[in-house]
Protein backbone atom coordinates (compact mmCIF):
# COMPACT_ATOMS: atom_id res chain seq x y z
CA UNK A 1 0.00 0.00 0.00
CA UNK A 2 1.47 3.32 -1.06
CA UNK A 3 -0.68 5.07 1.54
CA UNK A 4 0.50 2.90 4.40
CA UNK A 5 4.08 2.63 3.16
CA UNK A 6 4.38 6.42 3.16
CA UNK A 7 3.43 6.41 6.82
CA UNK A 8 5.55 3.42 7.82
CA UNK A 9 8.55 3.84 5.50
CA UNK A 10 10.92 5.08 8.20
CA UNK A 11 9.86 2.59 10.86
CA UNK A 12 10.52 -1.08 11.49
CA UNK A 13 6.88 -2.02 11.20
CA UNK A 14 5.95 -4.89 8.93
CA UNK A 15 2.94 -4.42 6.66
CA UNK A 16 1.01 -7.16 4.93
CA UNK A 17 -1.98 -6.12 2.93
CA UNK A 18 -4.33 -7.63 0.40
CA UNK A 19 -7.04 -5.79 -1.46
CA UNK A 20 -10.04 -7.14 -3.29
CA UNK A 21 -10.92 -4.86 -6.17
CA UNK A 22 -14.09 -4.61 -8.18
CA UNK A 23 -15.13 -1.48 -10.06
CA UNK A 24 -13.00 0.91 -8.01
CA UNK A 25 -14.30 -0.36 -4.66
CA UNK A 26 -11.71 -1.73 -2.29
CA UNK A 27 -12.21 -3.59 0.95
CA UNK A 28 -9.05 -3.21 2.94
CA UNK A 29 -7.77 -6.46 4.41
CA UNK A 30 -4.74 -5.38 6.39
CA UNK A 31 -2.46 -7.04 8.91
CA UNK A 32 -0.04 -4.56 10.43
CA UNK A 33 2.70 -5.46 12.89
CA UNK A 34 3.58 -2.37 14.91
CA UNK A 35 5.41 -1.45 18.05
CA UNK A 36 3.73 -3.19 20.95
CA UNK A 37 2.11 -0.10 22.42
CA UNK A 38 1.31 1.98 19.37
CA UNK A 39 -0.94 1.71 16.35
CA UNK A 40 0.12 3.14 12.96
CA UNK A 41 -0.13 6.90 12.77
CA UNK A 42 -0.98 9.18 9.89
CA UNK A 43 1.22 12.23 9.16
CA UNK A 44 0.80 15.09 11.61
CA UNK A 45 0.76 17.79 8.94
CA UNK A 46 -2.84 18.14 7.80
CA UNK A 47 -1.86 18.87 4.19
CA UNK A 48 0.44 15.85 4.00
CA UNK A 49 -2.21 13.72 5.68
CA UNK A 50 -4.95 14.76 3.29
CA UNK A 51 -2.70 14.29 0.27
CA UNK A 52 -2.61 10.56 1.01
CA UNK A 53 -6.30 10.39 0.20
CA UNK A 54 -6.50 12.62 -2.88
CA UNK A 55 -7.84 9.75 -4.99
CA UNK A 56 -10.38 8.66 -2.40
CA UNK A 57 -14.05 9.22 -3.21
CA UNK A 58 -15.86 7.81 -0.20
CA UNK A 59 -15.84 5.43 2.73
CA UNK A 60 -18.58 3.03 3.75
CA UNK A 61 -19.09 1.24 7.03
CA UNK A 62 -22.30 -0.73 7.41
CA UNK A 63 -25.12 1.36 6.00
CA UNK A 64 -23.29 4.69 6.30
CA UNK A 65 -21.29 6.29 3.47
CA UNK A 66 -19.25 9.48 3.89
CA UNK A 67 -16.88 11.58 1.81
CA UNK A 68 -14.81 14.75 1.98
CA UNK A 69 -16.72 17.32 -0.09
CA UNK A 70 -16.55 21.07 -0.64
CA UNK A 71 -19.76 21.46 -2.63
CA UNK A 72 -22.30 20.98 0.15
CA UNK A 73 -25.54 22.91 -0.22
CA UNK A 74 -27.36 24.48 2.69
CA UNK A 75 -30.29 22.20 1.96
CA UNK A 76 -28.14 19.08 2.28
CA UNK A 77 -26.62 20.27 5.55
CA UNK A 78 -30.02 21.26 6.92
CA UNK A 79 -31.33 17.79 6.10
CA UNK A 80 -28.50 16.19 8.08
CA UNK A 81 -28.85 18.67 10.95
CA UNK A 82 -32.58 17.95 11.16
CA UNK A 83 -32.33 14.16 11.29
CA UNK A 84 -33.98 12.42 14.26
CA UNK A 85 -31.45 12.65 17.07
CA UNK A 86 -30.85 8.89 17.34
CA UNK A 87 -30.18 8.63 13.60
CA UNK A 88 -27.90 11.68 13.55
CA UNK A 89 -25.86 10.27 16.44
CA UNK A 90 -25.56 6.87 14.76
CA UNK A 91 -24.36 8.35 11.49
CA UNK A 92 -21.91 10.76 13.12
CA UNK A 93 -20.46 8.10 15.40
CA UNK A 94 -20.01 5.75 12.44
CA UNK A 95 -18.33 8.43 10.32
CA UNK A 96 -16.08 9.22 13.25
CA UNK A 97 -14.91 5.61 13.39
CA UNK A 98 -14.31 5.52 9.64
CA UNK A 99 -11.87 8.46 9.73
CA UNK A 100 -10.52 8.56 13.31
CA UNK A 101 -9.65 6.39 16.26
CA UNK A 102 -12.42 7.45 18.70
CA UNK A 103 -10.30 6.58 21.75
CA UNK A 104 -7.78 9.35 21.01
CA UNK A 105 -8.62 12.94 21.98
CA UNK A 106 -6.39 15.97 21.48
CA UNK A 107 -5.81 18.10 24.59
CA UNK A 108 -5.18 21.82 24.12
CA UNK A 109 -4.50 24.57 26.66
CA UNK A 110 -5.48 28.19 26.02
CA UNK A 111 -3.70 31.08 27.74
CA UNK A 112 -4.70 34.74 27.54
CA UNK A 113 -1.39 36.52 27.00
CA UNK A 114 -3.06 39.94 26.77
CA UNK A 115 -6.42 40.39 28.47
CA UNK A 116 -9.03 43.11 28.00
CA UNK A 117 -8.85 46.49 26.32
CA UNK A 118 -10.14 45.29 22.95
CA UNK A 119 -11.82 47.95 20.79
CA UNK A 120 -14.16 45.51 19.02
CA UNK A 121 -17.86 45.47 19.93
CA UNK A 122 -18.46 41.68 19.95
CA UNK A 123 -21.66 41.50 21.98
CA UNK A 124 -20.65 38.31 23.79
CA UNK A 125 -17.13 39.32 24.81
CA UNK A 126 -16.11 40.41 28.30
CA UNK A 127 -12.84 41.88 27.00
CA UNK A 128 -14.36 44.69 24.94
CA UNK A 129 -13.78 48.25 26.14
CA UNK A 130 -17.39 48.96 25.13
CA UNK A 131 -18.79 46.70 27.87
CA UNK A 132 -18.55 47.09 31.64
CA UNK A 133 -17.55 43.65 32.92
CA UNK A 134 -15.34 42.15 35.60
CA UNK A 135 -12.39 42.02 33.21
CA UNK A 136 -9.65 44.57 33.79
CA UNK A 137 -7.17 45.26 30.97
CA UNK A 138 -3.68 43.85 31.50
CA UNK A 139 -0.49 44.30 29.46
CA UNK A 140 0.97 41.56 27.31
CA UNK A 141 2.60 38.84 29.40
CA UNK A 142 6.37 38.51 29.38
CA UNK A 143 7.88 35.77 27.26
CA UNK A 144 9.22 33.81 30.24
CA UNK A 145 5.84 33.91 31.98
CA UNK A 146 4.21 32.39 28.94
CA UNK A 147 6.88 29.70 28.59
CA UNK A 148 6.42 28.76 32.25
CA UNK A 149 2.67 28.38 31.69
CA UNK A 150 3.39 26.22 28.64
CA UNK A 151 5.72 24.03 30.66
CA UNK A 152 3.01 23.44 33.27
CA UNK A 153 0.47 22.67 30.57
CA UNK A 154 2.80 20.09 29.04
CA UNK A 155 3.38 18.46 32.43
CA UNK A 156 -0.40 18.24 32.87
CA UNK A 157 -0.82 16.37 29.57
CA UNK A 158 -1.56 19.10 27.01
CA UNK A 159 0.07 18.69 23.64
CA UNK A 160 -1.07 21.92 21.96
CA UNK A 161 -0.58 25.30 23.63
CA UNK A 162 -2.74 28.18 22.40
CA UNK A 163 -2.08 31.87 23.08
CA UNK A 164 -4.79 34.50 22.78
CA UNK A 165 -4.50 38.29 22.75
CA UNK A 166 -7.46 40.65 23.07
CA UNK A 167 -7.06 43.07 20.22
CA UNK A 168 -8.66 43.69 16.86
CA UNK A 169 -5.55 43.01 14.81
CA UNK A 170 -1.78 42.87 15.06
CA UNK A 171 -1.52 45.91 12.81
CA UNK A 172 1.72 47.80 13.52
CA UNK A 173 2.33 46.32 16.98
CA UNK A 174 5.92 45.45 16.03
CA UNK A 175 7.34 45.04 19.53
CA UNK A 176 4.40 42.95 20.70
CA UNK A 177 4.59 40.84 17.55
CA UNK A 178 8.31 40.21 18.03
CA UNK A 179 7.61 39.04 21.58
CA UNK A 180 4.87 36.73 20.28
CA UNK A 181 7.28 35.28 17.72
CA UNK A 182 9.68 34.56 20.61
CA UNK A 183 6.84 32.87 22.50
CA UNK A 184 5.99 30.71 19.49
CA UNK A 185 9.63 29.67 19.07
CA UNK A 186 9.94 28.90 22.78
CA UNK A 187 6.78 26.83 23.05
CA UNK A 188 7.63 24.98 19.85
CA UNK A 189 11.07 24.26 21.29
CA UNK A 190 9.42 22.45 24.22
CA UNK A 191 7.95 19.89 21.84
CA UNK A 192 4.45 21.34 22.04
CA UNK A 193 2.31 22.28 19.07
CA UNK A 194 1.61 26.02 19.06
CA UNK A 195 -1.60 27.87 18.24
CA UNK A 196 -2.38 31.58 18.37
CA UNK A 197 -5.49 33.74 18.18
CA UNK A 198 -4.43 37.35 17.69
CA UNK A 199 -7.19 38.93 15.65
CA UNK A 200 -6.74 39.85 12.00
CA UNK A 201 -3.47 38.97 10.26
CA UNK A 202 -1.98 40.10 6.98
CA UNK A 203 -0.09 37.74 4.69
CA UNK A 204 3.37 38.82 5.86
CA UNK A 205 2.51 38.35 9.54
CA UNK A 206 1.14 34.88 8.81
CA UNK A 207 4.35 34.01 6.98
CA UNK A 208 6.50 35.12 9.94
CA UNK A 209 4.39 33.09 12.38
CA UNK A 210 4.82 30.03 10.18
CA UNK A 211 8.59 30.54 10.08
CA UNK A 212 8.64 30.83 13.89
CA UNK A 213 7.02 27.41 14.18
CA UNK A 214 3.31 28.15 14.55
CA UNK A 215 1.21 25.02 14.09
CA UNK A 216 -2.29 26.48 13.89
CA UNK A 217 -4.15 29.79 13.97
CA UNK A 218 -7.60 30.24 15.46
CA UNK A 219 -9.96 32.76 13.90
CA UNK A 220 -13.62 31.91 14.44
CA UNK A 221 -16.46 32.98 12.17
CA UNK A 222 -18.77 32.86 15.23
CA UNK A 223 -22.07 32.45 13.34
CA UNK A 224 -23.68 32.64 9.91
CA UNK A 225 -23.05 35.58 7.55
CA UNK A 226 -26.71 36.60 7.96
CA UNK A 227 -26.69 36.71 11.78
CA UNK A 228 -23.17 38.07 12.14
CA UNK A 229 -24.07 41.82 11.87
CA UNK A 230 -26.40 41.40 14.86
CA UNK A 231 -23.44 40.24 16.96
CA UNK A 232 -20.48 42.30 15.69
CA UNK A 233 -20.29 45.55 13.70
CA UNK A 234 -16.61 46.55 14.00
CA UNK A 235 -15.23 43.73 11.85
CA UNK A 236 -16.85 42.30 8.73
CA UNK A 237 -17.37 38.66 7.90
CA UNK A 238 -15.15 39.17 4.89
CA UNK A 239 -12.37 40.45 7.18
CA UNK A 240 -12.47 37.14 8.99
CA UNK A 241 -12.43 35.13 5.77
CA UNK A 242 -9.43 37.17 4.54
CA UNK A 243 -7.45 36.31 7.68
CA UNK A 244 -8.34 32.63 7.28
CA UNK A 245 -7.09 32.79 3.67
CA UNK A 246 -3.82 34.45 4.75
CA UNK A 247 -3.27 31.74 7.36
CA UNK A 248 -4.07 28.94 4.93
CA UNK A 249 -1.81 30.40 2.22
CA UNK A 250 1.08 30.56 4.70
CA UNK A 251 0.79 26.82 5.30
CA UNK A 252 -0.55 27.18 8.84
CA UNK A 253 -3.37 24.88 9.94
CA UNK A 254 -6.69 26.71 10.25
CA UNK A 255 -8.74 26.45 13.43
CA UNK A 256 -12.15 27.99 12.78
CA UNK A 257 -15.57 27.43 14.31
CA UNK A 258 -18.38 29.23 16.06
CA UNK A 259 -20.47 29.90 19.14
CA UNK A 260 -23.94 28.64 20.01
CA UNK A 261 -26.17 30.88 22.10
CA UNK A 262 -25.77 34.19 20.25
CA UNK A 263 -29.48 34.51 19.65
CA UNK A 264 -29.16 32.65 16.36
CA UNK A 265 -31.71 30.39 14.71
CA UNK A 266 -31.07 26.83 13.58
CA UNK A 267 -30.76 28.18 10.04
CA UNK A 268 -27.79 30.25 11.25
CA UNK A 269 -26.10 27.18 12.68
CA UNK A 270 -26.56 25.46 9.35
CA UNK A 271 -25.29 28.60 7.61
CA UNK A 272 -22.09 28.63 9.66
CA UNK A 273 -21.45 24.96 8.91
CA UNK A 274 -22.10 25.63 5.22
CA UNK A 275 -19.41 28.34 5.11
CA UNK A 276 -16.89 26.08 6.86
CA UNK A 277 -17.66 23.03 4.73
CA UNK A 278 -17.34 24.95 1.46
CA UNK A 279 -13.98 26.62 2.15
CA UNK A 280 -11.22 25.68 -0.34
CA UNK A 281 -9.82 23.46 2.42
CA UNK A 282 -11.76 22.27 5.44
CA UNK A 283 -10.31 23.66 8.67
CA UNK A 284 -7.88 21.36 10.47
CA UNK A 285 -10.06 21.87 13.54
CA UNK A 286 -13.51 23.30 14.19
CA UNK A 287 -14.18 24.47 17.76
CA UNK A 288 -17.83 24.37 18.83
CA UNK A 289 -18.43 26.75 21.73
CA UNK A 290 -21.43 27.21 24.00
CA UNK A 291 -21.80 30.85 25.03
CA UNK A 292 -20.66 31.53 28.57
CA UNK A 293 -22.79 34.55 29.45
CA UNK A 294 -20.92 37.36 31.14
CA UNK A 295 -22.74 40.09 33.03
CA UNK A 296 -22.16 43.48 31.44
CA UNK A 297 -22.11 42.24 27.86
CA UNK A 298 -25.17 42.77 25.64
CA UNK A 299 -25.74 39.05 25.24
CA UNK A 300 -25.00 38.35 28.89
CA UNK A 301 -27.67 40.86 29.93
CA UNK A 302 -30.27 39.68 27.40
CA UNK A 303 -32.72 37.49 29.25
CA UNK A 304 -34.63 36.57 26.10
CA UNK A 305 -31.87 34.42 24.62
CA UNK A 306 -32.36 30.70 25.19
CA UNK A 307 -29.53 28.74 26.79
CA UNK A 308 -27.59 26.03 24.96
CA UNK A 309 -28.15 22.45 26.08
CA UNK A 310 -26.26 19.24 25.37
CA UNK A 311 -28.62 18.33 22.51
CA UNK A 312 -27.84 21.63 20.76
CA UNK A 313 -24.12 20.96 21.12
CA UNK A 314 -24.32 17.29 20.10
CA UNK A 315 -26.42 18.10 17.04
CA UNK A 316 -23.93 20.75 15.90
CA UNK A 317 -20.91 18.53 16.56
CA UNK A 318 -22.50 15.54 14.82
CA UNK A 319 -23.38 17.54 11.71
CA UNK A 320 -19.85 18.98 11.56
CA UNK A 321 -18.41 15.48 11.88
CA UNK A 322 -20.50 14.15 8.97
CA UNK A 323 -19.84 16.99 6.52
CA UNK A 324 -16.15 17.49 7.44
CA UNK A 325 -15.04 13.96 8.30
CA UNK A 326 -11.28 14.61 8.34
CA UNK A 327 -11.57 17.70 10.55
CA UNK A 328 -10.94 17.64 14.30
CA UNK A 329 -14.05 18.86 16.10
CA UNK A 330 -13.14 20.61 19.33
CA UNK A 331 -15.36 20.76 22.39
CA UNK A 332 -14.52 24.25 23.61
CA UNK A 333 -16.01 27.03 25.77
CA UNK A 334 -18.97 26.11 27.93
CA UNK A 335 -17.73 22.59 28.69
CA UNK A 336 -17.77 23.27 32.42
CA UNK A 337 -21.57 23.52 32.35
CA UNK A 338 -21.94 19.93 31.10
CA UNK A 339 -21.76 16.77 33.19
CA UNK A 340 -19.40 13.90 32.40
CA UNK A 341 -22.28 11.97 30.85
CA UNK A 342 -23.23 14.97 28.68
CA UNK A 343 -19.64 15.39 27.57
CA UNK A 344 -19.55 11.71 26.64
CA UNK A 345 -22.58 12.29 24.41
CA UNK A 346 -20.65 15.03 22.62
CA UNK A 347 -17.63 12.78 22.16
CA UNK A 348 -19.96 10.13 20.74
CA UNK A 349 -21.24 12.79 18.32
CA UNK A 350 -17.72 13.12 16.93
CA UNK A 351 -15.76 15.55 19.11
CA UNK A 352 -12.12 14.51 19.36
CA UNK A 353 -10.39 17.54 20.83
CA UNK A 354 -10.85 19.63 24.00
CA UNK A 355 -9.48 22.67 25.73
CA UNK A 356 -8.30 21.87 29.24
CA UNK A 357 -6.91 23.94 32.09
CA UNK A 358 -8.72 26.13 34.57
CA UNK A 359 -9.58 29.06 32.30
CA UNK A 360 -10.47 29.82 28.67
CA UNK A 361 -9.29 33.42 28.19
CA UNK A 362 -11.59 34.89 30.89
CA UNK A 363 -14.16 32.17 31.62
CA UNK A 364 -13.94 29.02 33.73
CA UNK A 365 -13.01 25.64 32.29
CA UNK A 366 -12.52 22.17 33.84
CA UNK A 367 -9.15 21.81 35.57
CA UNK A 368 -6.44 19.40 34.42
CA UNK A 369 -7.12 16.84 37.17
CA UNK A 370 -10.83 16.70 36.35
CA UNK A 371 -10.05 16.03 32.70
CA UNK A 372 -7.55 13.30 33.61
CA UNK A 373 -10.26 11.59 35.65
CA UNK A 374 -12.75 12.01 32.80
CA UNK A 375 -10.33 10.48 30.28
CA UNK A 376 -9.68 7.54 32.61
CA UNK A 377 -13.41 7.04 33.13
CA UNK A 378 -14.18 7.07 29.39
CA UNK A 379 -11.10 5.12 28.29
CA UNK A 380 -9.62 7.97 26.27
CA UNK A 381 -5.96 8.71 25.65
CA UNK A 382 -4.43 12.01 24.67
CA UNK A 383 -3.01 12.62 21.19
CA UNK A 384 0.78 13.14 21.44
CA UNK A 385 2.27 16.41 20.25
CA UNK A 386 3.85 16.50 16.79
CA UNK A 387 2.48 13.05 16.01
CA UNK A 388 -0.35 12.45 13.61
CA UNK A 389 -3.62 10.79 14.60
CA UNK A 390 -3.80 7.03 14.88
CA UNK A 391 -5.05 5.17 11.85
CA UNK A 392 -8.72 4.25 12.41
CA UNK A 393 -9.22 0.72 13.71
CA UNK A 394 -11.85 0.21 11.00
CA UNK A 395 -9.22 0.92 8.34
CA UNK A 396 -6.66 -1.39 9.94
CA UNK A 397 -9.16 -4.22 10.29
CA UNK A 398 -10.54 -3.88 6.77
CA UNK A 399 -14.07 -3.20 7.97
CA UNK A 400 -14.32 0.08 6.08
CA UNK A 401 -14.84 -0.02 2.31
CA UNK A 402 -12.88 2.67 0.48
CA UNK A 403 -14.03 3.77 -2.97
CA UNK A 404 -11.39 5.45 -5.14
CA UNK A 405 -11.35 7.19 -8.49
CA UNK A 406 -10.64 5.02 -11.53
CA UNK A 407 -6.96 4.67 -12.27
CA UNK A 408 -5.83 4.83 -8.62
CA UNK A 409 -6.22 1.16 -7.77
CA UNK A 410 -2.47 0.75 -7.38
CA UNK A 411 -2.65 3.10 -4.40
CA UNK A 412 -4.34 0.36 -2.43
CA UNK A 413 -3.03 -2.78 -4.07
Amino acid sequence: SVVLNRMLRSSSRLLRQSAMTRGGVHRMSTAVLVDKWESPRLPNDVHERNSLYEEEESRTLGSVTASVRHNWTKEEIAQIYGLPFYELMYRASTVHRMYWDPSEVQQCTLLSIKTGGCTEDCSYCSQSTRHKTFVKPTPTMKVQEVLEAARKAKEAGSTRFCMGAAWRELGNKKNAFNHILDMVRGVNGMGLEVCCTLGMLNAEQAKQLKEAGLTAYNHNLDTSPEHYPKVITTRSYEDRLDTIANVRDAGISVCCGGILGLGEQETDRVGLLHVLATLPEHPESVPINALVSVEGTPLGDDGDIDGVDVFDMARMIATARIIMPRTMVRLSAGRLSFSDAEQFLMFQAGANSIFNGEKLLTTANPEFDADTQLFNKLGFSGKPAHKGPQMPQTEQSGDVIITTTEGSKQQYA
